[in-house]
């Protein structure tokens, strides 16, 4: 760093930029908080609903045993294949998020007079099951965003109030004592002078 007028204003100018600039952070950070907290509430909500969905499967459960004697090629989970997850993308406090739309799966045919006449219901019921993992997954790969971004702004706030500003500060009052040392040195210099050229008068 040099000790000069110069570099005292460029210190003066990044000073004032880093002031203006910790507050839309900060600002930032707390919008970050929040959203992260309400897409926590959401996944808790959803992972509570799936387990109550799950509990309801009861009247399914004993049946599902029976999908042990088909051929494995008959196996009921054959009858089920994501087709496409679609999701959307929203900005959140300046985070681009995905959102869940919905769950398509492949239309498969299966000859009704192979199955019992359970496997209709059970087949819903996976599927709920699937949109509830499509929509968990897409909430995790939100709050996932959320809180890098969380981690990224926490950084610049602490490098800011931590060490940028203190650090323009010290370099302004450096400089500051520096040049006043200068401008006193100057002075008494040409005191000095001014006597010597009476003495010599």
């Amino acid at each position: 760093m040099k000790l000069t007028k110069n570099e005292q204003k460029k210190q003066k100018d990044a000073l004032k930029q880093f002031q203006r600039y910790l507050p839309t952070l900060q600002l930032k950070k707390q919008q970050l908080l929040i959203v992260i907290r309400e897409a926590v509430a959401e996944l808790d909500r959803l992972e509570e609903e799936k387990r109550k969905a799950i509990s309801g499967l009861d009247s399914f459960i004993a049946v599902y045993g029976g999908n042990a004697l088909f051929a494995p090629e008959k196996s009921i989970i054959n009858l089920l294949k994501v087709k496409e997850i679609k999701r959307s993308y929203q900005n959140v406090a300046g985070v681009k998020v995905p959102v869940f739309e919905s769950l398509e799966f492949e239309d498969i045919k299966y000859d009704l007079w192979e199955y019992p006449f359970w496997v209709d219901g059970a087949l819903m019921a996976l599927r709920d099951m699937a949109k509830y993992d499509a929509l968990i997954l897409t909430q995790k790969e939100k709050i996932r965003l959320l809180e890098n971004e969380m981690k990224t702004t926490s950084q610049r706030v602490n490098l800011f109030e931590k060490v940028k500003i203190p650090e323009a500060k010290e370099n302004i009052r450096v400089i500051g004592i520096y040049l006043q040392d200068q401008q006193t040195s100057a002075v008494v210099r040409g005191k000095i002078a001014k006597k010597k050229l009476v003495k010599a008068g």
